[in-house]
């Protein structure tokens, strides 16, 4: 039964305090860099935000800090991990903790040609005991948590026994909790994308492995687009995990601290976090060299549903004025809002060229 927002508040009153899982935001590759998490943390203060993927080899072979700076602000943030050797992932997971990280996540759930190819995500369901030789050696050199992102299943089978022995196989390791994405992966005849729309939600399988394992902390992903959904999930498990909602609809950010936190409304506008994101382009390109034109992409869902949204995107990802200071961009983006007549055509095109000459 659908609970309502302050119920499913009410009811977890204590876990709001307690668990860090309580409601997050998805690591989702090329989308949750530390760009794209400065913006949700500006949006939430609680909500628990994940890294992209990254890889045991860039970590081990690669350039550490390209793959694990982070910005102080995005606290608390996790790293997760791909990988299924437990060296090479004890040595990443001593990595990620040195950093700051307050957590560290396994992928099992990926189901991509090039993430099978190299052994780990969706298909390492299939080895259980790997995982947890992978976790132990994790958690025997981190202080963090190690966690565990995963399916329900691999292909088109629907036997419950075999996502219940791999979290009690892993648990039994060292592991606490579990993110629980609620679809099968299919290995084979479906691309990522596919592989998060076609294989069918079954949220009772979360629910139920939650009944097996009540001491495990278990969050549900997969489909989590509305409140309603969330309060849903959060009636069911320990939390909820939001994907590409977020990421398409940061502004539904801005109403989870006090929906889910039971923290006071802020007083955000989204002029208000759109300037904030300017200044952190400003100091972006001041300490690393980095463009405004990186960080923006991840602010375009900002003003989503809003009347003059989609001009206002075409200015903030419109390549001809690479060359104007980011502040410049955003006056020309949030003209048509103050009733200024720089939002013609004929406005930006003369903007591109002033861009052109500096």
């Amino acid at each position: 039964m659908l609970q309502t927002h302050s119920q499913a508040i009410d009811s977890k009153e204590n876990s709001v305090k307690a668990s860090p899982w309580r409601l997050s935001v998805a690591p989702m590759m090329d989308w949750t860099d530390r760009h794209c998490r400065y913006l949700h943390r500006l949006l939430s203060r609680h909500a628990l935000l994940y890294t992209e993927m990254v890889t045991t080899g860039a970590l081990i072979h690669g350039d550490v800090e390209r793959h694990l700076r982070f910005n102080a602000e995005e606290h608390p943030v996790a790293l997760q991990l791909g990988g299924s050797e437990p060296a090479d992932l004890a040595q990443a997971a001593r990595l990620g903790a040195q950093w700051g990280y307050g957590e560290i996540n396994l992928n099992c759930g990926c189901p991509s040609e090039r993430v099978q190819r190299g052994a780990f995500g969706a298909c390492l369901m299939n080895e259980p005991q790997l995982v947890a030789d992978g976790v132990k050696a994790m958690v025997d050199v981190v202080d963090v948590p190690v966690t565990v992102k995963h399916r329900i299943g691999i292909d088109q089978s629907e036997d419950y026994g075999f996502v219940r022995d791999f979290i009690g196989t892993v648990a039994d390791a060292g592991c606490n909790v579990f993110i629980v994405h609620a679809r099968n992966a299919w290995l084979k005849g479906l691309s990522p994308k596919e592989n998060r729309e076609i294989p069918p939600l079954r949220y009772d399988v979360v629910q139920r492995l939650k009944a097996d394992f009540p001491h495990l902390t278990i969050a549900l992903n997969g489909g989590l687009a509305t409140d309603e959904s969330v309060a849903d999930a959060l009636g069911r498990v320990d939390g909820a995990m939001v994907g590409r909602e977020a990421y398409h609809n940061p502004w539904w950010l801005a109403r989870w601290d006090a929906l889910y936190f039971g923290a006071a409304d802020n007083a955000l506008t989204r002029e208000g976090v759109e300037a904030a994101m300017v200044d952190y382009m400003a100091r972006e390109a001041a300490l690393h060299g980095t463009h405004w034109y990186s960080i923006a992409r991840h602010m375009l869902g900002l003003r989503h549903g809003l009347p003059g949204a989609r001009r206002w995107r075409q200015v903030w990802s419109d390549h001809r004025l690479k060359g104007l200071p980011a502040h410049e961009v955003m006056a020309l983006a949030q003209a048509p809002q103050r009733g200024a007549p720089s939002d013609t055509p004929a406005a930006l095109d003369a903007s591109a060229e002033l861009a052109a000459t500096r």
